[in-house]
């Protein structure tokens, strides 16, 4: 099978993603990236080293729109956090699939150490520090792929909910009601007002200290 005459790591990358989202996770293998490369597989072992070095490319693909936070200036740590955070779920719910690479990976690729780093700085600028930071870090972590996972699992303008707001109202009221709510929440919006609640939270601690 003949070489591709230009080949890029960002190309391997892409070809990795396109059988991720082609065939799942579970899917990604060289061989699988060869075959969407055109090539042959020993080949592809000349440009990484196996599928753990394919995983890393494709997280760092994934993130690589990420725009790290600048100086502050006026603007607050917290709207900075909204704004971070904000792309780094728009980036894993364009690519749900890729989810759980990109916390298994999150020790060995810089696309997810930059962020994350970034983030660290944001709340040490709020006033965390210690496992305050940490426990801060991985809840609003949390909040980020729960909300990706929720958007693609249990979306609210799915068949759940329709089904919620049918329920007897004598015996679940407000599951009924709040079903009948969810279904005027877009996806982006629950986001939003769910790191709203997460980050009032987070400061709350603080001031308990």
């Amino acid at each position: 099978m003949p070489r591709p005459r230009s080949l890029t790591l960002p190309g391997i990358a892409d070809a990795a993603l396109t059988v991720i989202e082609r065939e799942g996770l579970a899917a990604l293998s060289m061989r699988s990236v060869a075959s969407a490369l055109g090539m042959g597989t020993m080949s592809l072992y000349r440009y990484v080293e196996g599928r753990e070095a394919l995983e890393s490319l494709v997280v760092d693909a994934v993130m690589r729109d990420v725009r790290l936070p600048g100086p502050g200036g006026d603007t607050p740590w917290t709207e900075r956090v909204k704004t971070l955070l904000g792309q780094v779920r728009g980036a894993v719910a364009r690519h749900p699939c890729v989810a759980p690479l990109v916390l298994t990976r999150r020790h060995c690729t810089e696309g997810t150490l930059a962020w994350a780093e970034a983030l660290l700085a944001l709340l040490t600028e709020g006033g965390f520090e210690g496992l305050g930071r940490l426990v801060a870090l991985r809840t609003l972590v949390s909040h980020v792929f729960g909300s990706v996972q929720l958007m693609h699992l249990g979306a609210l303008s799915g068949e759940g909910t329709a089904a919620l707001t049918q329920l007897d109202a004598g015996r679940h009221p407000l599951l009924r009601q709040t079903a009948g709510d969810a279904r005027r929440l877009p996806p982006d919006e629950e986001f939003r007002r769910g790191l709203d609640v997460v980050l009032l939270g987070l400061e709350a601690t603080l001031s308990r200290r």
